[in-house]
């Protein structure tokens, strides 16, 4: 898929994978943060959680990280006047810090767990934590479409357990997790089904494959979404 191509599909879209404000709000339930929490949100796409972030802490300040400069400045349109939000264009490798909180929604596979939580632990603060969304299995044997569909598009795709022995394998422990709702991928999904219809008319031969591999991805969800789906972990150094 080319940038241009993706740009076409993702761009004013409210977010960039599923969630919604109330996994947010879960995590504020099993967290206890300083009320001048700094946090992160790597990969933060539009900013569609940073209003929720802000939220979990009285007087709480994000730095939203995305390495795509379309994304900050969709993001800048909404929070660019905001001075407890901090917009930058980079590499969630190296993030800065400490942070109070670091959030990961949905793009913390592109480094792997285990990677990242290790080159995450010196941004945190000493009583930091990290909340990420990773999708899996819910079902140690799914069915053989589903599983024959991931390994084209994820091998790596691994179930609860596995997630757990990743976070584990660098030193953490998982302290809650959390799974994200049917409202969460809709979320997403809506908006951009919506994208694609729009598109789809007057596309080239390049983007009209890209839609339809984004369709089959929706269809594949639709129809087994009870076998898998995006848990969203909270762990901090063992």
């Amino acid at each position: 898929m080319s940038a241009e191509d993706f740009f076409n599909l993702h761009r004013d879209l409210p977010r960039q994978g599923p969630g919604e404000a109330a996994d947010v709000a879960w995590l504020g339930e099993q967290v206890d943060l300083p009320d001048d929490a700094r946090i992160a949100d790597l990969a933060c796409g539009p900013g569609a959680d940073i209003g929720p972030l802000l939220a979990l802490a009285k007087g709480a300040s994000v730095t939203a990280i995305d390495r795509q400069p379309q994304f900050i400045e969709e993001a800048h349109a909404k929070w660019g006047n905001d001075p407890r939000v901090d917009l930058l264009c980079g590499d969630m490798i190296e993030p800065g810090g400490p942070y109070d909180l670091i959030w990961c929604a949905g793009a913390v596979y592109i480094l792997g767990v285990t990677k990242a939580l290790n080159m995450w632990r010196s941004a945190m603060s000493s009583t930091g934590l990290i909340a990420f969304s990773q999708i899996c299995f819910w079902d140690k044997h799914p069915p053989a479409d589903l599983r024959d569909f991931w390994a084209q598009e994820y091998p790596a795709m691994s179930d609860i357990d596995g997630i757990d022995s990743w976070v584990q394998a660098a030193g953490y422990k998982t302290l809650a997790t959390r799974r994200l709702s049917a409202d969460a991928w809709e979320s997403y999904y809506r908006p951009l089904e919506q994208r694609i219809a729009r598109l789809q008319e007057d596309a080239e031969p390049d983007l009209l494959r890209v839609l339809e591999n984004t369709k089959t991805e929706i269809k594949t969800y639709r129809q087994f979404g009870k076998h898998f789906g995006y848990l969203l972990s909270v762990v901090r150094p063992a």
